[in-house]
């Protein structure tokens, strides 16, 4: 299966506005009720995906001044296909000047045999603001996971600020000390544009300033909940788990 959606937003008398909104099964945009000045759209997966060999692409813009929020509404099943090959999720995101853009997909489960390569990329503007969040969970209960690689490539005002790959579903990598020392979630949260934050670790968790600007959050727990909570730790405000 190959699907392309692509949702752009701008901003137009004062309120974002979504100007185009296309969505390919699986990759179904709903758009909520307009609350305040920004939009928030729905990320509503219709059909069984990603299955291996499946090539899924999702395009967002945001234009410059407007506000935007992208959610999930339930967890990504990472699914082995009839397919050889991996399945593939690509994500290119664009902020203008002044835009806002917030990604927050639902957790995607790494199933048994599945292979999954996951990539977003961003090209930020200057004075953007973004933040997302991608957590990953090592199979269902009781199952021994499949293999899941995740690329994140940042660019902020033509500079690259981030680019890094994280692969789990390996079992002697992820029992090591150096990766996610035997747990079983892996949560990391990405933030540009917000105020400065200091570094700051806790058991399980850290917060990294980037050299060229942004924030980075990482941390491992044994669920969702305990690995999104983590980086409250030591009473230093996260909005991991929000």
């Amino acid at each position: 299966m190959k699907a392309h959606a692509r949702l752009v937003a701008a901003l137009d008398g004062g309120r974002t506005v979504l100007r185009e909104l296309k969505s390919m099964a699986p990759l179904t945009l709903v758009p909520r009720r307009q609350r305040g000045l920004g939009a928030m759209v729905h990320l509503v997966s219709s059909a069984t995906a990603p299955l291996g060999g499946d090539e899924l692409r999702l395009e967002i813009r945001v234009e410059a001044g407007a506000e935007l929020k992208l959610s999930g509404v339930a967890a990504t099943l990472a699914l082995p296909g009839l397919r050889d090959g991996p399945s593939l999720s690509t994500v290119e995101v664009t902020v203008e000047d002044g835009g806002s853009f917030e990604y927050l997909p639902e957790p995607t489960v790494v199933t048994g045999r599945a292979e999954h390569v996951a990539v977003l990329r961003a090209d930020l503007a200057s004075t953007a603001r973004f933040r997302t969040r991608e957590v990953l969970v090592l199979g269902r209960e009781g199952e021994r996971p499949g293999r899941l690689s995740s690329t994140v490539h940042v660019t902020c005002g033509g500079v690259p600020v981030l680019r890094q790959t994280q692969t789990v579903g390996d079992a002697v990598l992820d029992a090591s000390l150096a990766v996610l020392a035997g747990h079983r979630v892996l949560v990391t949260e990405l933030e540009f544009g917000g105020p400065p934050r200091r570094a700051e670790s806790g058991p399980w968790w850290s917060r990294t300033p980037l050299a060229a600007g942004g924030t980075l959050t990482t941390a491992v727990g044994p669920d969702v909940v305990t690995a999104s909570r983590l980086g409250l730790s030591g009473g230093a405000e996260s909005r991991l788990g929000q």
